[in-house]
C-alpha cells in the first residue's frame, strides 16, 4: 500500500489545480505538463508501508538508497568517543522518507545552514545544509544527519528533543535528492558494503556490541 507524505499536498493541489484550470480554458500543452508534474510529485512523496526489521541489537537504515561511504571517525562529541559513519545517497527516484534507525529518546536536534553541493560528493556532509537528530537507546547513542543535495532545497524533521521514537518510525524527509548519514559507536559492526542498496526501516546496516 502506498501513501503520501503530508508535505506532498500543497504541491499536489497546486499542480492538480493548474492541470484542471488550464484544461478548462482550452490550453493545449500546459494541462499535460502540469499533469506530469502532479504524477511526479505523487511519486516522489510516496510513503510505502514497511514491515520494520525490529531488534534492539541492531540499527536499520534511516533511508532508502545506496551506501556511498563507510568511514571511521576519531571522536564524535555526541557518541562520546570513536564512531563509524555510514553514508546513504538518495537519488530523486528513491523514497525520501527518513526513519529512526533504533528505538530511543531524542536528545539532540540541530540545524546548520550550508551549501548545495551534489549529495554524492565526499565533502557535501561537511559543507551542505544539514539537520541532525541524536538518539539514545538501550545500546547507546546514534546520530542521523539529513543532508541536502544539488536539487534538494528543504529538510523536514518532525521530532523534537524529548520525543521517544520507535525503531523504523518516520521522523522526516529531504526533498528532491539527498544524503542521509548514520553515526554509530566504533564498537558496532557495519553489516553493509559500499554500493549496497538499502531500504529505510528494513535493511539492517549495523549491529551493536553486547
Amino acid at each position: 500500500m502506498f501513501l503520501f507524505a503530508g508535505e506532498a499536498w500543497p504541491y499536489l493541489l497546486i499542480f492538480g489545480g493548474a492541470t484542471i484550470f488550464t484544461w478548462l480554458i482550452g490550453w493545449c500543452v500546459a494541462p499535460y505538463l502540469f499533469f506530469i508534474l502532479t504524477l511526479f510529485t505523487a511519486f516522489f512523496f510516496r510513503d510505502p508501508y514497511r514491515k520494520v526489521t525490529l531488534g534492539a541489537g541492531h540499527a536499520v537504515s534511516p533511508a532508502d538508497g545506496k551506501v556511498q561511504a563507510i568511514e571511521d571517525i576519531g571522536h564524535d562529541e555526541f557518541i562520546g568517543g570513536p564512531a563509524k559513519k555510514i553514508s546513504i545517497f538518495l537519488s530523486i527516484f528513491n523514497v525520501h522518507i527518513n526513519r529512526s534507525p533504533t528505538a530511543g529518546k531524542v536528545l539532540l536536534k540541530s540545524y546548520r545552514a550550508g551549501k548545495m553541493l551534489p549529495a554524492y560528493k565526499s565533502h557535501a556532509s561537511d559543507e551542505n545544509e544539514r539537520a541532525t537528530i541524536g538518539l539514545e537507546g538501550s545500546y547507546g547513542r546514534v546520530l542521523v544527519h539529513q543532508i541536502t543535495g544539488l536539487i534538494a532545497r528543504r529538510i523536514v524533521t518532525n521530532v523534537n528533543v524529548g520525543d521517544n521514537l520507535k525503531q523504523g518510525e518516520r521522523f522526516g524527509l529531504i526533498k528532491f535528492g539527498s544524503c542521509t548519514e548514520l553515526i554509530v559507536p566504533a564498537s558496532a559492526e557495519v553489516t553493509v558494503a559500499l554500493g549496497d542498496k538499502v531500504k529505510g526501516g528494513v535493511s539492517v546496516i549495523a549491529k551493536f556490541a553486547k
